[in-house]
């Protein structure tokens, strides 16, 4: 069965940019203007690893490649 909280939404584009951003803003925190604000990068890095996207979820997004045989 699988948990609804963590099905997989995120394609690959999409995770790649989630990734990128999320690293960015953490970097932030460490470099450049050193700025708490640069944790909320977790919040696309977290998504990005887990290819999932809770805000997704209830407007029934999917940016994952459906195949010819899916």
């Amino acid at each position: 069965m699988e948990m609804l909280m963590f099905k997989q939404n995120v394609g690959g584009i999409d995770r790649f940019l989630r990734l990128l951003v999320g690293l960015a803003l953490i970097a932030m925190v460490f470099i450049g203007p050193k700025t708490p604000w640069g944790w909320l990068g977790l919040i696309p890095l977290v998504t990005g690893i887990f290819r999932s996207c809770p805000l997704y979820l209830p407007f029934g997004f999917n940016t994952c490649w459906k195949g010819p045989y899916n």
